[in-house]
């Protein structure tokens, strides 16, 4: 099994745990798509206690990647939901699944299709 696999596989466990809903090959391809952020630790996590993260993900996910272009503070609230979804005391919000369930916020899930 490949590295890829693996993570894939513990990103699928982690939502089936959540109960996010999150199709399986949903979840594959949005892991494909971050390459090797999903294999470093400090990039693999999101850590939405850290504003300079989520000013990040606001700026080069919502607004670049999906081409969002609401306010801030919209898209910010947005963020904010998909933390809470993931669970406030939970230490591990995996990447692939906190920028999926945006891309679900966001109506923009057709962009891993």
């Amino acid at each position: 099994m490949s590295k890829l696999d693996e993570k894939i596989e513990l990103y699928q466990a982690e939502n089936k745990k959540l109960n996010l809903g999150l199709s399986d090959d949903y979840i594959a391809k949005i892991s494909k798509s971050l390459g090797p952020a999903i294999y470093r630790a400090d990039t693999e996590i999101v850590a939405c206690g850290d504003k300079s993260e989520l000013d990040r993900i606001r700026n080069n996910y919502l607004k670049k990647k999906l081409g969002l272009e609401d306010a801030n503070d919209k898209l910010d609230e947005m963020i904010q939901r998909v933390c809470k979804k993931l669970g406030t005391s939970n230490r591990r919000k995996f990447r692939s699944l906190f920028y999926g369930l945006l891309a679900i916020e966001a109506n923009k899930e057709d962009i891993y299709a």
